[in-house]
């Protein structure tokens, strides 16, 4: 059997790496400036906690704002707690680094998509930027940058 580099892996590793530096330095010193964060999750993952009735409203995957009012907020190597306001509802969550689907800050056009094995069948898609570009417009005003890990895989 041919040894072979598993990049697409590696990239998911580092790039939940750098969520976790950088909810690590919001839990510590707050959000600098005009920073505020996106963060779509699959709601289904065995591992995320969050109230039956979001889960109830929110099925499939769910996406938090971490902007101007948040508390809480605990980062682990495995994900982060953090309580997020829902109409006037604090509500306790915990998302697992490998439950998120997408970690957007549009103040820096920044963003990230992590590609599952189900989308994997979507590869062969005549336009496969499309669902990096929506995204893109459904959660910032302006383009953010997205990095696809797809092109990391065989």
């Amino acid at each position: 059997m041919t040894r072979s580099i598993d990049y697409g892996n590696l990239m998911h590793r580092a790039m939940r790496g750098l969520i976790q530096q950088v909810l690590t330095d919001i839990s510590e010193h707050g959000l600098p400036g005009e920073h505020h964060f996106f963060i779509t999750f699959d709601t289904m993952h065995p591992e995320v906690e969050i109230a039956d009735w979001l889960s109830d409203r929110y099925p499939g995957e769910m996406t938090v704002v971490i902007q101007h009012w948040f508390d809480n907020l605990t980062v682990t190597d495995e994900g982060f707690a953090i309580t997020l306001n829902f109409g006037d509802n604090p509500e306790p969550l915990y998302i697992p680094y490998d439950s998120i689907k997408t970690f957007v800050d549009p103040s820096v056009e920044f963003g990230l998509r992590f590609e599952t094995q189900d989308d994997d069948d979507d590869a062969e898609d005549d336009h496969p930027e499309a669902p990096m570009e929506e995204m893109a417009e459904d959660l910032a005003p302006s383009e953010a940058e997205v990095v696809s890990l797809d092109s990391f895989r065989k």
